[in-house]
């Protein structure tokens, strides 16, 4: 008999990792069997190998365009171990993007493995198909979507610089954690270089059905676009205040359903 905690009822609200109870001095069995099932799905997530293929697929039947790209990183081992290289396109990406010379477009989305292809295989999808009608509504023109494998978040820069993008918004997979393998983080830039850094980028993270849901996701990164090309510029200049109905412009939440997720 292990002895029953005080907080189980808080179980409802979270999937953090309270109210285990004990067992003497020690976790019951089964929680102890669950974390570890938890830390193995973690390290899953993120060596699940990156299937651009599929997502291509998947993409072309919502009639988007697709390129793949590597960066540097030569394979998953490398990729954590150095991730400068997951920074860079590798030479045969780079001249490969560079050799298109397509027209400037203002958002160019960037699909990337990051840190849980598991999480890109369940959210990115889905979370693009809720952003397009906001693209149109506000008339923003989108470029093919890149998969890029091996991938760290400045890779988005490296790619938006060589096809000439106003923005560029990385999907990537966020760290896996032991409650959330699957997590979907979004990495917004205005002018992509690769000189940009970190402080100049917004970020929307936890996109998930147990977290953020795709069409709040998609009505926050529209509400920061739509922003960041009136103020020109995202990052800590630019704070996420989409929701403040008195902030809304063109880009409009679908209230009747979601405004509990905003």
């Amino acid at each position: 008999m292990h002895a029953p905690d005080a907080w189980k009822a808080l179980n409802q609200f979270t999937d953090a990792r309270i109210a285990l109870g004990r067992s003497g001095a020690s976790l019951p069995t089964a929680e102890v069997l669950k974390f570890g099932l938890a830390h193995a799905q973690a390290r899953d997530a993120i060596h699940q190998p990156f299937d651009s293929e599929t997502l291509a697929t998947q993409l072309a039947a919502s009639g988007l365009e697709t390129l793949t790209v590597h960066s540097q990183a030569t394979d998953r081992h490398v990729f954590l171990n150095r991730p400068d290289l997951g920074r860079r396109l590798n030479e045969e990406s780079r001249e490969m993007l560079l050799s298109r010379r397509t027209p400037a477009h203002d958002v160019l989305l960037v699909i990337g493995d990051g840190l849980s292809s598991h999480a890109v295989h369940r959210q990115a999808v889905p979370l693009i198909n809720a952003l397009m009608p906001f693209l149109t509504t506000l008339g923003l023109t989108a470029g093919p979507v890149v998969l890029a494998h091996q991938s760290r978040v400045a890779l988005g820069d490296d790619i938006g610089e060589c096809l000439h993008s106003k923005t560029v918004a990385m999907l990537i997979g966020e760290r896996p954690g032991l409650s959330s393998p699957d997590s979907l983080g979004v990495y917004l830039t205005w002018k992509p270089e690769r000189s940009r850094i970190e402080a100049e980028r917004n970020c929307i993270s936890n996109i998930r059905p147990e977290g953020l849901s795709y069409d709040a996701a998609a009505f926050k990164l529209a509400w920061l676009l739509e922003q960041a090309f009136l103020r020109r510029l995202t990052g800590v200049g630019l704070k996420d205040e989409s929701d403040n109905p008195a902030l809304w412009d063109k880009v409009r939440p679908q209230i009747a359903k979601h405004n509990h997720t905003l």
